[in-house]
């Protein structure tokens, strides 16, 4: 990685893909940014820019506050960086006339005069420019003019950059180290000078190294006693370190730190040491005296040694995953479990098992099942129920926390289950879906789910990277976790509980739209539905019912004609019938102009379909809602995820084919609270 001080030297970036912050700490949720950043600058044959600034914008904006103290120095930023694989690091000199300039002036004289850059990766809070007028909206408004793409973070990404922030700032002035290590990562660290003490140390046979921190805003932890490790001379050694006012010296020189190296002797005086704090060991005593303190030392060093060893010494936490079924629904689909249901077998992890539900295929998927995977649960059902029928019988047969409803022909990768479960700790939510990518074209995003499913105003369904059949390339343009309106069935996690209170799938529905339509009153219920593009698969895709065929298109627009009347205000059925007639009156002309003709005769069955069991969808319009109420956790949820117009006419009107194109602003993506 190159760090860059000076704007006036800075490189001509090749497709730079760049994103602005402080990023104190370079935690965890500053981590899987910069990964992003990373991947979409790999993808897209580009480099990845940080743009951070120094001195940072508080102590020019702000210079009464004395209350900042940083996680992290420039310089500390510029290594974890360079860890993470970012390209550059550019370090801006932030001044007053620097904060002075106008929106349009940072847009035009900063970003695109310095970096011209390709794609600009943005929190939906982000402000710039004199007075904070500058925001993403802005950004994107000048979009076009200058060449760059806008991705913005989600809400709750964001939010949860800024509450681990908070949580690693309490937990280091509380002196919990370790929990601010599990937060950050890695160890907190403190680079300081070594200067001249009183040499006390050494009249008892534990000399220390007096440290006076390089920047005077770095947070130094709660005071106390910790085991620590620290870098000398290229070398690392373990050791104890004092932070405190020195009670049994009553020498008056105010918090100091000292640091104490077990089986080192070197005069370092004048030299840079950096700490690793690993535990937090005791707090400041007051102690009878030098005999009294030299005793403790004693202790305190036994004590040190013993929590270094078992830190260095224990294995990694494995995750505690709720008990999880993975539930493949098989229907003639045996060249399919040969090629994919290993990589779902070898990629469990704990308290995770298989089971294949087959739909009475005749085939030979049974036998060859039973010889290849004799530890794989197997479930016989009589007859094929379809996918929403079928699922629905075998579940009741499985005892689970949580189910993930799997496609056949969908190929896992590792970590994909220990990626998304941990997702269920928070009781509100209900169900989440990986990112789904093609395996026919590793690169781009499949038709079934991508990176989560959305609905707009009439109820037509699209997704984070596929605009009715148009699929966009991965480049990681939507790699953070967001609150969506609908889970793809391809890959579908649900919480066992909500699936039973719910009654599961609609039966009739047989295949396609069922899980919109479950989605839909679980987010009346008040719960939420996520994705998790951190976790992705690959899917065949049109495996089991091919995508562009009339069946398809006859359970699509059924199905989904159904699943508006069920979940849609009453106040709204008024106007939506007419218009969503209008609209299938116009796919109808499309297909004709295609030459359809299955398709078009599939929208009639359609519509008379649903007409004809009109009686049956009023009745259990009214059992699902008293349903709904039954298991309410709070508000619903409907807005997160829905478009306030229409996707057809983004799509066949105005030519949009990227879900960056749509009125994006209007998808209302709620942020999710902290843990």
């Amino acid at each position: 990685m190159k760090t860059h001080y000076q704007l006036d030297q800075l490189p001509r970036f090749r497709r730079a893909v760049i994103t602005i912050g402080s990023f104190d700490g370079v935690h965890q949720g500053h981590q899987q940014l910069l990964a992003r950043i990373r991947r979409m600058a790999e993808r897209r044959g580009g480099e990845s820019v940080v743009i951070t600034f120094d001195p940072h914008p508080r102590t020019i904006l702000r210079p009464d506050d004395d209350s900042l103290r940083l996680l992290s120095t420039t310089h500390e930023k510029a290594n974890f960086c360079a860890d993470e694989g970012i390209d550059h690091l550019v370090v801006v000199p932030f001044t007053r006339s620097f904060s002075e300039q106008s929106p349009q002036e940072y847009i035009q004289n900063f970003l695109v005069k310095n970096f011209r850059p390709d794609r600009i990766v943005i929190g939906y809070d982000h402000h710039f420019g004199k007075d904070r007028a500058g925001d993403v909206e802005f950004l994107r408004y000048y979009s076009a003019e200058y060449g760059y793409e806008v991705v913005e973070i989600a809400a709750q990404e964001v939010d949860q950059i800024t509450v681990s922030s908070t949580k690693i700032r309490r937990a280091l002035e509380e002196g919990d180290v370790r929990r601010a290590e599990a937060l950050m990562g890695r160890p907190y660290e403190l680079t300081a000078e070594v200067v001249e003490g009183q040499r006390v140390g050494r009249t008892i046979g534990y000399p220390t190294a007096n440290l006076q921190p390089y920047h005077f805003l770095k947070l130094v932890p709660a005071p106390g006693i910790y085991a620590v490790e620290a870098m000398v001379r290229g070398s690392r050694y373990d050791g104890m370190l004092y932070i405190g006012d020195r009670p049994v010296m009553g020498d008056g020189r105010g918090t100091t730190i000292e640091l104490h190296l077990f089986d080192f002797s070197a005069n370092i005086y004048g030299e840079p040491v950096t700490v690793y704090f690993r535990d937090y060991l005791r707090g400041d005593l007051q102690l009878g005296g030098i005999e009294e303190l030299q005793q403790q030392l004693r202790q305190d060093e036994k004590t040190a040694r013993n929590s270094l060893r078992v830190l260095r010494q224990q294995p990694p936490e494995r995750e505690s995953h709720p008990s999880t079924a993975i539930v493949i629904l098989n229907f003639n689909g045996k060249n399919y479990l040969e090629r994919f249901l290993r990589t779902v077998v070898e990629n469990l992890e704990t308290n995770c098992r298989v089971v294949v539900a087959d739909n009475a295929s005749t085939d030979d998927s049974v036998s060859w099942l039973r010889g290849n995977f004799p530890a794989v649960e197997l479930i016989e059902l009589p007859q094929n129920l379809g996918y929403a029928g079928g699922y629905n019988a075998a579940l009741r047969m499985v005892d689970a926390e949580v189910f993930v409803l799997l496609n056949s022909d969908v190929r896992v990768t590792p970590g994909w289950l220990g990626r998304v479960l941990p997702h269920f700790d928070d009781p509100l939510v209900a169900a989440v879906q990986p990112k789904i990518l093609a395996e026919h074209a590793p690169e781009c995003f499949e038709y079934a789910g991508a990176a989560g499913g959305f609905i707009d105003f009439l109820g037509y369904p699209f997704c984070r990277g596929r605009l009715f059949a148009h699929t966009e390339r991965d480049e990681g343009q939507y790699d953070g976790t967001t609150e969506i309106f609908w889970a793809t069935g391809a890959a579908f996690f649900v919480r066992a509980g909500v699936f039973r209170e719910l009654d599961g799938f609609e039966p009739e529905y047989f295949a396609h739209a069922e899980e919109i339509d479950l989605c839909w009153r679980m987010k009346r219920a008040g719960y939420r539905i996520l994705a998790e593009p951190s976790a992705a698969v690959y899917h065949v895709g049109g495996g089991t019912l091919a995508y562009d065929t009339p069946r398809k298109a006859y359970l699509n627009f059924r199905n989904t004609l159904v699943t508006s009347f069920k979940n849609e205000h009453a106040t709204r059925l008024i106007w939506w019938l007419p218009v969503r007639l209008l609209l299938d009156g116009a796919a109808a002309l499309l297909f004709l102009s295609q030459g359809k003709w299955g398709h078009i005769s599939a929208i009639a069955r359609a519509h008379f379909s649903f007409y004809g069991d009109l009686p049956l969808w009023i009745r259990r319009r009214v059992r699902r809602s008293n349903e709904i109420e039954k298991c309410r956790v709070g508000p619903p949820r409907t807005d997160a995820g829905r478009v306030a117009d229409s996707i057809a006419l983004h799509y066949y009107l105005l030519g949009h084919k990227r879900f960056a194109e749509v009125a994006i602003e209007q998808v209302r993506v709620e942020p999710l609270p902290a843990n």
